[in-house]
């Protein structure tokens, strides 16, 4: 059943109030433990069949702020907008009341707050307010009725008071504490990537790095001569492989990468010693994307070298059952993904989801991050030493 439009203009008018105070930045602020049943979620209806988050908070006992009727959904009456309710109630109606907090970490800034509607249910979810990211389902009506329906939480979230230094302040977080650390991501533009975890342990070795405005840029594309410099400076961190690569060359390895090109020398060691190799036509194409599969085709290239240069000669071993991707049948590189998907799970599905490898997508800088940590795990792991 949709929910019919909200008429009361009054109510639609105390609902619509926009909170003013402007929060401060998020790496302050902590979070107190509050009476959970002071306080109640709901979605509220307004306009044609759209909702919006109301949070209630039960101040004193003077007066109740709302009232709760049937179950699976629970009908929300918020009595709060019969009277004065100043001192008595408290109400948060936009991201300036309320926010997401996951194991001790703000994400106002990254989690929009939606009620949406999915399955003849309202969900309470928070949706990244960049391109990347996952959503997280807060929770649920667990059915649907005419009026404001209550949401429920989800096991592990809670409602929390936002904390700064010794004060307590009106803002309310929906926290969820997992038992786990939070990520130090070294970019805030990867705080809610997939592969934030391998992006911040890449960061941390060294192959690769952020730009001068503090970004990483996950999902920029990856170009050849980036790849070329990433599969070096990955191969340094290699212990006991001690490889020494000139910045410099004297000739330019390709007709289109000049001998003076930042990636010249990187270029012309990677050509001889068959990590790289030009097209047909004798050119590099530097500035050109790595396809998907080419960057597998380098990350095989690398992690052969690797281990013949530690003494560890054969084909690389199957660390893990390898996958069936349902796009690679047919494609040049097909032996190559499917053997990359085995060793250490270097080559996996499209955004981690299905069984699509897309193999001629361009390969953005969050994989190639990600595909680069699982090979030096691969190679430097005494236990990954393949399946029986």
């Amino acid at each position: 059943m949709r929910l019919k439009q909200f008429t009361a203009s009054a109510t639609a008018t105390a609902l619509a109030t926009i909170l003013t105070s402007q929060p401060s930045e998020a790496q302050t602020f902590g979070a107190k433990d509050v009476p959970q049943n002071d306080y109640v979620a709901v979605a509220a209806p307004f306009g044609q069949d759209n909702y919006q988050l109301l949070i209630i908070e039960q101040k004193s006992d003077e007066k109740a702020c709302w009232s709760e009727s049937g179950s699976n959904p629970v009908v929300v009456d918020p009595l709060l907008l019969n009277f004065n309710f100043s001192g008595i109630c408290g109400r948060a109606t936009d991201s300036n009341g309320y926010s997401i907090r996951i194991d001790g970490q703000d994400y106002g800034l990254d989690l929009l707050l939606q009620v949406v509607e999915r399955n003849n249910e309202l969900l309470l979810v928070g949706t990244p307010r960049g391109a990347q990211g996952e959503e997280v389902v807060v929770g649920s009506t667990n059915g649907m009725a005419d009026g404001y329906l209550k949401i429920q939480l989800n096991p592990e979230w809670n409602f929390a008071k936002r904390t700064y230094e010794d004060r307590t302040l009106g803002h309310v977080y929906l926290a969820k504490t997992t038992g786990e650390q939070p990520i130090d991501v070294p970019f805030a533009d990867v705080r809610r990537d997939i592969y934030r975890e391998e992006i911040a342990t890449a960061v941390s070795m060294g192959f690769v790095s952020g730009f001068q405005d503090n970004t990483f840029r996950p999902e920029a594309e990856l170009t050849r001569e980036q790849l070329v410099s990433i599969a070096i400076e990955a191969l340094k961190a290699v212990p006991e492989l001690n490889l020494t690569v000139s910045e410099q060359t004297n000739n330019a390895p390709y007709p289109d990468v000049n001998a003076d090109r930042w990636s010249a020398g990187k270029i012309q060691w990677a050509k001889e010693n068959d990590i790289v190799s030009g097209y047909p036509d004798g050119s590099f194409r530097p500035t050109q994307p790595v396809t998907r599969a080419e960057l597998i085709a380098v990350e095989n290239k690398v992690a052969q070298y690797a281990r013949n240069q530690l003494g560890e000669m054969g084909d690389l071993p199957n660390t893990q059952n390898p996958i069936s991707f349902s796009d690679t049948s047919n494609h040049w590189a097909a032996d190559l993904v499917t053997q990359m998907s085995a060793y250490c799970g270097v080559a996996s599905p499209l955004n981690e989801l299905g069984t699509n490898f897309a193999p001629d997508q361009p390969a953005k800088r969050n994989y190639a991050a990600a595909a680069t940590v699982r090979m030096l795990d691969c190679i430097t792991d005494s236990e990954a030493v393949g399946l029986n």
